[in-house]
């Protein structure tokens, strides 16, 4: 059963932190599922870990959804907030208590792994893009610092798996999807198991004129894995990525006044510079586990990658930059359980390593859209190298004491090959270390209570070490970023049917990284002194028939700079520009008959500001979304399923993404009306 939420009374104002904890849509009340955790890293029970970490299981994920951003996955995962997602071009802006909101494209701050392999780069940005949702079968994201676990830029993390054949993604799948704004998605799969071979193959075309002007996306992805099982508790595993994505177009910001004249028209210059992006990605990826390795298990991950990129912005100038991209690397990984002295203990020991070489140029577009030659040419190169270990004791049979500590070294370095404007050749090294305790008490088999503390570290990412005083290099007056984040959580489930999930936490940063934009209208990012973020998040589910389930997440946060002084004033006490700090999504989902479904959601975004300086209002906004469908038998394994789905059903206006700092007040990127989509599908 998927997820579900349902509007509580509108005089809920207040929230607590939640996770939202699923349960199947059969589920007797005296059936507990038991939910494993892995994106921790030490393999645990839900309720036996001490973090705040939530499940988003396949059925969620895929049913009458058009698995094309991870908004329509993550959305009710409280804690987290996703904006951009009509804008393929500068792609989906994710934060998770207040990390990674900063990033004006890709993901900052945040871990993102897939299948084991890190798509966050050692620099510390992440791409989504190659994320395929239509073989997702499980999604778990850490609610906070997670450094100790993944290193750089873990102020949270994403951790999706796709299928690899075997149990229920066994079998073959074609779908066929259209809607408004010239929507248009085919999509297939196939997995299977055949001796000790198992495979899963998934491939996706998507193509849509987009909402507003300037706005059309082409792009095509292919996920595939290769298993063989080498006798009793060893295994080896290929991976395949492949993501071709010839044109996603950039509308660009807009002022309010141009809201208001036209939602839909393109911002200044992309028309007439085609702005956009264009991508071409390939993933490989080996993995061998022996789940007998002496008196533990083994787990060997390596990887490599490869993108080709391109991307006209808005403006004219050093506008049109693109870059080739190698990046490879690899984990070990040791868990033993055993007993010290008659206590027991589960623990993992590990290293990380990773290597990113970047061919970066950039040219010079004139006013009239002629490109008139290079303006920049330099290698990038980052290399990250990790130790960590993590263990569980159990001081009784109720209460379990985990311990952590990780130290990375993260080197960045540029080669300047540009040698107009001299030598901007130079390099930044960071060792840090990190750490991380907390206690679980399970006072009842389905109920828990936990606490943790952990820290957390984020360097600047290459583009957000770009110079504001011309030139390659790196600008010598910004520094990483530190958090300490303090967590109180419970968790559980009812026989009656009833789960909760709340979670209190407090962050404090040091150093927070802003972005501005210059004058050029590039972005440059600065320290911006210390903030705090403090917040309650709260899930309730109810299965209170076996058709009819409820379900409301509620995430209430204070988001603030405690110090911050910049060029135009002081702001402290502040809000941090592009965070809400009320966000409620509610389902109400039934199950009928066979395939039959239908769910209805709504969505509370608070207000935001968009400026340092909180000059710049944005208001809040609720949405409706509807999707339902049916399934027919017609014959044998052969299953046709029907859906379709509403999205902003009462056509309400609002933004889709938010510009922070916007140059010459272009803040603003509307969402469409009211829009509807539809697919068809046939499984065997």
């Amino acid at each position: 059963m998927v997820h579900r939420y349902l509007p509580l009374a509108p005089l809920l104002g207040l929230g607590l932190p939640v996770l939202l904890v699923p349960t199947a849509a059969a589920q007797q009340a005296d059936a507990t599922p038991v939910i494993e955790v892995t994106a921790p890293r030490l393999d645990r029970e839900l309720y036996a870990t001490p973090a705040a970490v939530s499940v988003v299981e396949r059925e969620e994920i895929q049913r009458g959804q058009q698995r094309v951003r991870l908004d329509e996955s993550l959305v009710t995962v409280p804690g987290v907030y996703l904006q951009n997602r009509n804008n393929f071009a500068q792609g989906q802006r994710i934060s998770i208590r207040g990390f990674g909101a900063r990033a004006p494209f890709g993901v900052r701050g945040i871990t993102v792994m897939v299948d084991g392999i890190p798509y966050t780069l050692p620099d510390g940005q992440a791409q989504t893009d190659a994320i395929d949702l239509d073989s997702a079968r499980r999604i778990e994201v850490i609610r906070g610092p997670s450094s100790v676990l993944y290193g750089n830029a873990a102020g949270g993390v994403i951790d999706v798996t796709t299928a690899d054949g075997r149990g229920e993604s066994a079998g073959s799948e074609v779908r066929v999807e259209g809607g408004s704004d010239d929507y248009r998605k085919l999509s297939a799969s196939n997995g299977g198991e055949n001796g000790p071979w198992s495979h899963h193959v998934s491939f996706s075309a998507l193509n849509s004129d987009g909402y507003r002007d300037h706005s059309e996306v082409e792009k095509y992805l292919l996920n595939a894995k290769l298993r063989r099982e080498l006798g009793n508790d060893r295994a080896i595993t290929a991976i395949v990525n492949l993501l071709d994505n010839p044109r996603s177009e950039d509308p660009g910001g807009l002022t309010r006044e141009q809201v208001e004249e036209d939602r839909d028209q393109a911002g200044a210059f992309t028309e007439e510079y085609d702005t956009g992006q264009s991508v071409d990605q390939q993933v490989l990826g080996l993995q061998y586990e022996d789940l007998s390795a002496g008196p533990g298990e083994l787990y060997l991950k390596g990887f490599y990658s490869w993108r080709d990129f391109e991307q006209q912005l808005p403006y004219p100038g050093d506008s049109l930059i693109g870059y080739q991209r190698d990046y490879f690397g690899g984990s070990a990984e040791y868990h033993q359980d055993l007993t010290v002295g008659e206590l027991p203990l589960r623990y993992v020991v590990g290293v990380d390593a990773a290597r990113q070489e970047d061919d970066r140029w950039r040219r010079n577009v004139e006013f009239d859209g002629t490109v008139t030659g290079e303006v920049a040419d330099e290698t990038q190169t980052a290399t990250a190298l990790g130790a960590f270990a993590e263990g569980d004791l159990d001081m009784t049979d109720k209460l379990t004491l985990s311990l952590g500590a990780r130290f990375d070294r993260v080197a960045l370095d540029i080669d300047d090959d540009y040698g107009t404007d001299g030598d901007n050749s130079g390099e930044r090294t960071f060792n840090e270390w990190s750490g991380s305790a907390g206690l679980s008490y399970r006072y009842r088999p389905t109920h828990q209570i936990y606490l943790n503390t952990g820290t957390a570290y984020e360097t600047p990412t290459f583009s957000e070490f770009a110079n504001p005083n011309g030139g390659g290099g790196f600008n010598p007056d910004i520094e990483p970023q530190k958090a300490w984040n303090r967590e109180l959580g419970l968790r559980g489930n009812f026989d009656s049917g009833i789960d909760y999930d709340v979670a209190l936490f407090s962050v404090e940063v040091r150093d927070e990284l802003v972005p501005y934009e210059g004058e050029s209208g590039r972005t440059f990012y600065e320290n911006a002194g210390d903030s705090s973020r403090d917040g309650l998040e709260l899930a309730l589910g109810w299965q209170f028939t076996p058709n009819w389930r409820i379900d409301s997440a509620l995430t209430l946060a204070r988001y603030e700079f405690d110090s911050f002084e910049s060029d135009d004033g002081d702001h402290a006490g502040n809000r941090l520009p592009g965070l809400p700090e009320r966000v409620w999504v509610n389902q109400l989902g039934w199950q009928g008959l066979g395939e039959r479904f239908a769910t209805l959601e709504t969505q509370y975004i608070g207000d935001m500001v968009a400026d340092n300086a909180n000059d710049v209002d944005v208001d809040s906004f609720w949405l409706v979304n509807l999707r339902a469908g049916d399934g027919w038998q017609l014959g044998g394994d052969t299953l046709l399923k029907g859906y379709f789905g509403v999205r902003n059903l009462l056509d309400e206006e609002h933004f889709a993404n938010v510009r922070i700092n916007a140059n010459n007040d272009r803040y603003f990127e509307p969402a469409p009306g009211r829009t509807f989509y539809a697919g068809l599908g046939v499984e065997f």
